[in-house]
C-alpha cells in the first residue's frame, strides 16, 4: 500500500485483506470483515478503467473524463478526487451502465465468498452501498453519484435513471450538514462536479437546474429536476409527536410499525403524476439494516407507488456509509466498494488513533466509589493532561476538543462540572449536550416549553460552531453525538467511560468516528488521542480485527504530546531580538524558463525520429477511431458513418497534448502547422493523406503517438528551455512574516539563535547540523529552516532536471554569520543524478544575487554527510564547516563516469520512472538500491 498517497490509483490486489489471525478472531466469519462482492467488482471495474470506460455513454465518458483526467483548481489550489471517491462513482456507474447490474441475481454474479443467497436482499430494486470510512468523503461520492444520474437522464435518450433525488437524513445534525453541502448548490458549483459549458460540446453548468425543496419547505416541483432533502421521519408519517430533549436535538426516530400510508405533503408528491422515476440517496445508511423498520418500508413503498404508475420503480437507490453492517456484525451484501479505516488511516485521509501503552495502563485505575467523578477521576485526568499538551501546542491556530462519552446525562452534567472546578483553563468552556440553561435533565422531561426548544437550538448551535475561531468551547461531554452526522474536526482527544457490549449496538469506528476528521491539511500526520476504561479501551482494540493498527505511547504528565508541530515566529519569546534574528530571502527573477516563442525554430525536417509502418485497416476497423492523449489515457472515440471527421481537429488535439506534456501554456499556433507537417511527411515511413481515414486511424495506435509524443518533447527542450544568462532581484522575504506552518509530530530543536520557535528536520542528519548551529558554532548569528508547502517560507529555485523538465529545488537551511553575510546550506545523505543539477544552479543563484546587487553576499555551502561524518567531531565553527564544504567550482557537467560512480554507491534514481529492462537487470545483480 503507498502510504500518504490517497490519489494513487491502487489494483485490486494493493488493497488491505485480513490476515488470517484476523479471520480466526472471527471464527472465518468472512463476511464479518470482508464485503462478498466487492473483489470481483474492483477486477471488473480496474479493467473497464484500463479501457477507458469502454462501452459506456457519452454523457458518462465525458464526466468520468471531466472529473479525473483534467487538471482542477479551487482558486489557486490543485484539487483531485480520492482515488476512493472514485472508485465508488466508477463502480456504482460500471454496475449500473455496463454490467447491468440492477437486481440482486446480476449482483450476485460478484459473490467470491460463495455465503450469499437471493433471501439476503431485501429490496426488489436496484440498491448499491458504499461503504467509506469516516471522514472520507462520502458526501463528494453522492454529489457525483447524483450529477452523473441528472445529465444521464438529461442526454441521454434511453436513460432509466433519474433527475428527481430523494436526499435522506437520519436526523437534524446529519441533515444540517447535507444542507452546508446543498444550499445553493454550493459543493457542486464550488468544486469540479459539473463540467465548464463547452466541455465535450454541451453546455453542462446551464443545464444544471435543480430546485432544492428542504423538508416541508417544498417549492414548485420542476420538470427540469428537484432534489427533495429530509429527514426520513418526513417521508413515512405525518403526526408531531411530542417533543423531547433527543426529538428536538437529533430530530424524530423512526417508529419501527410507523403507517406508511398516512403520508407527508413530501409524501404525497412522491405519489403525484409529477415523479415519474426517483434516484433515492441514504446518508448513514447504516439504520437500514432490517426490512422490518420503518425506513426500508418507506423506501419500500414509494418504490411500489412509482412502479404502480409508471412501470418501473425506482431508478437506483445509493446507500452511503462507514459501517454498513447487521446487528450481528456481519456487512451489507449490497456493499460494492469498500474503503476501510485501515487505508483511510494509512493514506493519512484522516487522524491516527493513539492509545496508552500498557506501563500508561497501569498507573490509572477505576477506584471503588459510587461517585461517578471519584470512581473515573483517573481517566478524566489523564485526558485532559493529554488534552493540555495540545492545546498548549496549537492554541495561536486552532482549539482543540476535549470529547468525554458517559452513560447518562447525569454522569455528563457530574464530568463537566468537574472538568470546569478543576481546571482553569476549561472554566466556562465545556459544552455539555444533555442539559438545558437551568440545569435540570432535559430529556426527562415529557414535553418541552418555548423556551426549553430556544435553549436547546442555541445548544445545537453551538455544537455546530466548536470549529469555530469564535466558539468558547474546549471540551464536549455527551451520550447523545456518538454515532453520525457531528462531523467537527478539532476533536483531539477521546475519554471513553462506557463500557460498551455485544447488545450496545454501537461499533467501534463510530465510537471514535466523531474524531477522525482531521485538522489540517493532508500532508500534515494527525494523531487522535483514546482514553478510557479497560472495557472502553477493549472494545475500541476490535478495529484490530479490521487491519488497524494503533500506535501505543506513554501518556501523562512529562510525556511527549500527539499533536502536530506548529512552527512560527516565535513573537513571544521577548529574550529574542527578532530584527537581529532576521535573513533577508531574495526572490528572483527566473533565470531558466521556457520561451514558446522559439517554437518557430523546430525545423521538422531536420528532426531524426524512427519511422512508423502505415498499418492497413479493414472497412469494419475503421468505424471506430479510439483516441488516447499523449499519456495514454482516453480523450475520445470517433466513429465513422458516412462522414469523415475533420482531420485539423486530430491534430489540434495532438498539438494541445504535446504541449501540455511540456508545459507550456501558448504556442498553439506555431507549433500546429510542425505537427501537422511531421505527420504527413515524416511520422510514417510513406509520406500520407492526412484526410484519408487510414491515417486518423494510424493516429490511434500506441507506436505512433509515442514516436510523436517523443520526438517532439527532445525537439521542444533543446530549444525552449532557455537560460538568460542572469537574473533580476525582485523583492526580499523577511523570515519575521512568514506564516506559520503545520508539520507532522516528529523531533525538533528549540532554538535561540532563530525567529522561529522550532527547528524541525526532513532526517535525524539535519537536526544534528541545526544543533551544531545552534550550539556548537558561535560565529552564527541567525539560522533558519526551509519550511514547504502551506505555512512556511517556501524558498525555492527553478533548475532544469536530468529528464530535461523545470523543476523546483528547495534549498535545506539559511545562515547568518553578519550583517550582510549568509549563506545557503544544502544537506546531503544519499545522492541522486539531480543533486548535482540542484546544486550548480545553487551555486549559479548566488552568483547571479551577487552580481545583482551589493548590500548583502550569499554563498552556497553543500554538506554531504558521508564527509560530515569524518570530520564533524573537529569542527569548531562554522567558518571550518565553510573551509570544507564551501562549493568552490561547478562549472564542469556531470560525466558519464561520474555518474556511474553515483549509481555504484547507491544514488537513488527512483525518481526517473521505471528504468528500462536492461537496468533492471544489471542493479538487481550488483543489488543496488533505488528501484
Amino acid at each position: 500500500m503507498n502510504i500518504n498517497n490517497p490519489f494513487k490509483i491502487l489494483s485490486p490486489n494493493e488493497r488491505w485483506a485480513p490476515t488470517q489471525s484476523q479471520m480466526d478472531a472471527f471464527q472465518n466469519a468472512y463476511e464479518k470483515l470482508l464485503p462478498p462482492l466487492v473483489y470481483k467488482i474492483r477486477l471488473a471495474v480496474a479493467k473497464w478503467r484500463d479501457e477507458n470506460y469502454a462501452g459506456a455513454s457519452d454523457t458518462t465518458k465525458s464526466l468520468l473524463n471531466f472529473w479525473f483526467n483534467q487538471e482542477h483548481l479551487i482558486g489557486q489550489t490543485k484539487f483531485s478526487f480520492f482515488f476512493s471517491q472514485r472508485e465508488a462513482i466508477e463502480s456504482i456507474v460500471y454496475l449500473y451502465e455496463i454490467a447491468n447490474a440492477k437486481d440482486k441475481y446480476e449482483l450476485m454474479k460478484f459473490d467470491l465468498s460463495g455465503r450469499i443467497s437471493t433471501g439476503m436482499f431485501d429490496e426488489n430494486w436496484t440498491r448499491y452501498v458504499v461503504k467509506m470510512a469516516t471522514g472520507a468523503g462520502k458526501t463528494k461520492v453522492m454529489g457525483l453519484t447524483l450529477v452523473w444520474s441528472y445529465f444521464h437522464k438529461l442526454y441521454e435518450a434511453d436513460s432509466t435513471l433519474s433527475k428527481d433525488f430523494l436526499v435522506i437524513a437520519p436526523n437534524i445534525i446529519v441533515l444540517n450538514r447535507l444542507r452546508k453541502d446543498f444550499d445553493g448548490h454550493k459543493m457542486f458549483f464550488d468544486e469540479p462536479f459539473i463540467p465548464d459549458n463547452g466541455f465535450d460540446n454541451k453546455d453542462w453548468k446551464n443545464d444544471f437546474q435543480l430546485t432544492l425543496h428542504i423538508q416541508d419547505d417544498l417549492k414548485p416541483i420542476t420538470e427540469s429536476g428537484n432534489i427533495f432533502l429530509t429527514n426520513i421521519h418526513r417521508v413515512f408519517f405525518n403526526e408531531e409527536p411530542e417533543q423531547s430533549f433527543e426529538t428536538t436535538f437529533l430530530g424524530v426516530k423512526p417508529k419501527p410499525d410507523a403507517d406508511t400510508s398516512k403520508g407527508l405533503d413530501l409524501g404525497k408528491i412522491l405519489r403525484s403524476d409529477k415523479i415519474k422515476n426517483l434516484v433515492v440517496l441514504n446518508d448513514e445508511a447504516h439504520h437500514i439494516h432490517d426490512s422490518s423498520l420503518a425506513w426500508f418500508k418507506s423506501i419500500e413503498d414509494i418504490n411500489n407507488k412509482i412502479k404502480l404508475k409508471t412501470g418501473n420503480g425506482i431508478s437506483l437507490q445509493a446507500d452511503y456509509t462507514a459501517t454498513p453492517r447487521h446487528n450481528n456484525g456481519a456487512i451489507f451484501v449490497q456493499t460494492i466498494c469498500d474503503y476501510p479505516l485501515v487505508e483511510a488511516i494509512k493514506h493519512n485521509v484522516v487522524k491516527s488513533p493513539v492509545l496508552p501503552d500498557e506501563t500508561s495502563r497501569q498507573k490509572i485505575q477505576e477506584k471503588d466509589s459510587n461517585d461517578f467523578v471519584e470512581r473515573y477521576r483517573d481517566y478524566i485526568h489523564l485526558g485532559y493532561l493529554e488534552w493540555e499538551q495540545q492545546y498548549e501546542e496549537l492554541k495561536n491556530h486552532k482549539t482543540p476538543i476535549l470529547f468525554i462519552m458517559t452513560m447518562n446525562t447525569k454522569e455528563a452534567d457530574q464530568a463537566a462540572a468537574f472538568l470546569e472546578a478543576n481546571y482553569p483553563k476549561m472554566k466556562n468552556s465545556v459544552l455539555t449536550i444533555h442539559t438545558n440553561s437551568s440545569g435540570e435533565i432535559a430529556s426527562d422531561k415529557k414535553n418541552l416549553t418555548k423556551k426549553d426548544k430556544e435553549e436547546l437550538d442555541k445548544l445545537r448551535k453551538a455544537a455546530d460552531d466548536i470549529d469555530k475561531d469564535y466558539s468558547p468551547y474546549k471540551a464536549v461531554v455527551s451520550v447523545l453525538m456518538l454515532r453520525e452526522g457531528w462531523d467537527v474536526r478539532n476533536v483531539s482527544t477521546i475519554v471513553g467511560l462506557r463500557p460498551y457490549g455485544a447488545d450496545s449496538k454501537i461499533l467501534p469506528e463510530q465510537t471514535i468516528g466523531r474524531g477522525l476528521r482531521k485538522m489540517f491539511s493532508l500532508d500534515t500526520p494527525e494523531k487522535l488521542v483514546i482514553v478510557g476504561t479497560p472495557k472502553f479501551l477493549e472494545f475500541v482494540e476490535e478495529l484490530k480485527t479490521e487491519g488497524v493498527e494503533f500506535q501505543y505511547s506513554p501518556m501523562g504528565k512529562g510525556t511527549k504530546g500527539k499533536s502536530p508541530v506548529i512552527v512560527e515566529v516565535d513573537k513571544e519569546n521577548h529574550d529574542k531580538d527578532l530584527d537581529k534574528l532576521d535573513i533577508p530571502i531574495p526572490q528572483m527573477s527566473p533565470r531558466i524558463y521556457r520561451e514558446f516563442k522559439n517554437l518557430e525554430f523546430i525545423d521538422v525536417s531536420r528532426l531524426k525520429n524512427e519511422k512508423v509502418p502505415l498499418k492497413k485497416f479493414s472497412s469494419d476497423e475503421l468505424q471506430e477511431i479510439v483516441f488516447n492523449d499523449i499519456e495514454g489515457n482516453l480523450s475520445h472515440k470517433t466513429v465513422f458513418k458516412d462522414t469523415v471527421p475533420d482531420y485539423r481537429n486530430v491534430i489540434g488535439f495532438f498539438t494541445s497534448s504535446i504541449l501540455k506534456d511540456s508545459r507550456l501554456v501558448s504556442g498553439f499556433n506555431i507549433l500546429y502547422p510542425k505537427v501537422e507537417s511531421f505527420i504527413k511527411y515524416q511520422l510514417f515511413t510513406n509520406e500520407v493523406e492526412l484526410s484519408n481515414p487510414q491515417t486518423l486511424r494510424n493516429l490511434s495506435e500506441v507506436k505512433p503517438k509515442e514516436v510523436l509524443r517523443t520526438t517532439f518533447k527532445k525537439a521542444i527542450d533543446e530549444l525552449t528551455v532557455t537560460d538568460k544568462g542572469t537574473a533580476e532581484v525582485k523583492n526580499y522575504i523577511s523570515l519575521k512574516l512568514t506564516k506559520p506552518k503545520v508539520a507532522e509530530n516528529q523531533p525538533f530543536l528549540v532554538p535561540k539563535k532563530s525567529v522561529f520557535n522550532k527547528i524541525i528536520g526532513d532526517n535525524p542528519f539535519e537536526l544534528e547540523v541545526a544543533s551544531f548551529l545552534e550550539s556548537r558554532f558561535s560565529d552564527v548569528i541567525a539560522y533558519a529552516k526551509n519550511t514547504m508547502g502551506e505555512g512556511g517560507i517556501n524558498f525555492k529555485i527553478e533548475y532544469q532536471a536530468q529528464d530535461g523538465n523545470i523543476r523546483e529545488y528547495f534549498p535545506d537551511f539559511f545562515v547568518k554569520t553578519g550583517t550582510s553575510t549568509f549563506y545557503i546550506l544544502e544537506t546531503k545523505g544519499r545522492e541522486d543524478l539531480d543533486d548535482w543539477l540542484k546544486i550548480k544552479r545553487l551555486t549559479t543563484w548566488c552568483k547571479d544575487i551577487n552580481n545583482a546587487q551589493s548590500e548583502y553576499t550569499y554563498n552556497p555551502v553543500y554538506v554531504k554527510q558521508e564527509k560530515w561524518d569524518e570530520v564533524k567531531n573537529n569542527l569548531k565553527s562554522f567558518q571550518d564547516l565553510v573551509s570544507i564544504f564551501f562549493i568552490k567550482d561547478f562549472r564542469k557537467k556531470l560525466s558519464k563516469e561520474d555518474a556511474i560512480q553515483l549509481i555504484k554507491k547507491g544514488a537513488d534514481v527512483s525518481n526517473f520512472g521505471d528504468p528500462v529492462e536492461w537496468q533492471k537487470k544489471d542493479r538487481a545483480e550488483r543489488k543496488i538500491n533505488g528501484l
